[in-house]
């Protein structure tokens, strides 16, 4: 269950982080109050009814009036601060790493010495045979 919990809070995470890193752009075409269609990949559809020129007579060529066709463009821009750059150090992150690989480091170097700090001392005298006194005996 444990595991279960951790993976799930991993991919959560790691959801997020390409959620809020990701940037993407919704074009709708509204007609009037309704919306006809929308894209996240490419320019939405229009329903047809655009601006289109009339003419009352030849001489005199007009646009219709105002059209109730409307465009709108959502767009979310994604965040670029989690780009770290590792050109320049300042002090501290340098004594960090420096003490940080000198600690790892010794981590897996073995001790030379093969003493045994004990041998010295003479071993503790038992007055009585415990294993005889508890009756247990190793089998």
């Amino acid at each position: 269950m444990k595991q279960l919990i951790h993976k799930s809070m991993a991919i959560l995470m790691a959801c997020v982080v390409l959620m809020t890193t990701m940037s993407f752009t919704v074009d709708m075409h509204y007609c009037g109050d309704t919306l006809v269609d929308f894209s996240f990949i490419q320019s939405a559809k229009t329903c047809g009814m655009e601006k289109v020129q009339t003419s009352k007579g030849c001489e005199k060529p007009m646009l219709s009036e105002k059209s109730c066709c409307s465009d709108e463009q959502i767009i979310k821009e994604g965040k670029d601060d989690l780009k770290i750059s590792f050109d320049t150090l300042s002090f501290e992150q340098q004594t960090l790493i420096a003490a940080f690989t000198y600690s790892y480091i010794n981590l897996f170097e073995g001790t030379e010495s093969e003493e045994v700090p004990f041998e010295d001392y003479p071993r503790p005298f038992v007055k009585r045979d415990v294993q005889v006194l508890h009756q247990t005996f190793l089998i």
